[in-house]
């Protein structure tokens, strides 16, 4: 059975940012979680050599996040441009030289709060820090009419229509994803609102990354995490399965890791995923490259 969902209700509203400058402070240091102190890119401007679909791991760098980084610098219009904000949404280039460009969002990162957007790198190279970007918000109050059991956030429209997932007779919903995480592995952002932003799965245990399929995730990949219940706040729940984004890079601080940034969850054991990361990653999904 295709996905059926409520899409003719669902509203679709700007919300705007810019470009930030990545911000440091006066430490130009990092101490990684074995314990030494780097120097290194980590989040915040314009990223041009990394962008969703290429490693997550493997870079010289902390948080990095693809593509143009965004967020709006009154609190409360960055809440908003955080939480209205969907994967898969437009996000039009409406100042500067790249003024009429149109870009995709591809996740959201906590704490720093900040949205991501995919440009080509044509674009990319058009744009400057302070360049305004508005969003078509639209996806929040999607719910799927044939799976209400399995809660959606973060979701856009243009995302649901085209993802690779299935929904049985008895509500259950089958999904493709390039790895699943055990609950052990999920690090800063363990308890915070799953509405916005994301949550790291820790890498620093290679072995069980190996282990467990994880040694070679991508951005943009689709990723669940077993036990795990999203529903009101990021937290362990047995039997629960949550689905979400890679949203930004590895990470070298102990902790943290790539970031997931939520779309599904489910409470009631009809969240299946499988793995299958050929048709798992929404940079070939949404025809991003």
């Amino acid at each position: 059975m295709s996905l059926r969902a409520n899409f003719e209700e669902i509203v679709m509203l700007s919300v705007i940012g810019e470009i930030g400058s990545p911000r440091r402070p006066f430490s130009p240091y990092v101490v990684t979680h074995d314990g030494r102190p780097v120097t290194v890119p980590s989040s915040g401007g314009i990223t041009y050599n990394v962008r969703v679909g290429d490693r997550a791991s493997g870079w010289a760098c902390d948080h990095v996040e693809p593509g143009a980084t965004v967020r709006n610098k009154d609190a409360d219009e960055n809440n908003a441009l955080a939480i209205l904000s969907c994967i898969g949404n437009e996000a039009h280039v409406v100042s500067g030289e790249g003024k009429g460009s149109v870009g995709t969002v591809t996740g959201k990162h906590g704490g720093a709060e900040h949205l991501m957007i995919d440009f080509s790198p044509e674009v990319l190279n058009k744009l400057t820090i302070g360049d305004k970007i508005q969003v078509r918000a639209y996806g929040r109050g999607l719910r799927l009419l044939d799976a209400p059991e399995i809660k959606l956030m973060n979701m856009s429209v243009q995302l649901l229509q085209r993802l690779p997932a299935t929904v049985a007779e008895d509500g259950s919903l089958t999904i493709p994803v390039a790895g699943i995480v055990p609950p052990e592995l999920m690090g800063s952002g363990v308890g915070s609102n799953a509405e916005r932003g994301d949550y790291d799965i820790q890498t620093h245990d290679r072995e069980v990354l190996e282990a467990n399929g994880l040694a070679n995730l991508r951005l943009g990949d689709i990723v669940a995490v077993r036990d795990q219940d999203h529903s009101f706040g990021r937290g362990y729940r047995k039997g629960s399965m949550v689905v979400g984004v890679i949203a930004h890079s590895d990470c070298m601080v102990a902790g943290h890791g790539p970031g997931l940034t939520t779309i599904m969850t489910c409470n009631t054991g009809k969240l299946h995923p499988v793995i299958d990361p050929e048709h798992a990653n929404i940079a070939s999904i949404l025809g991003l490259r």
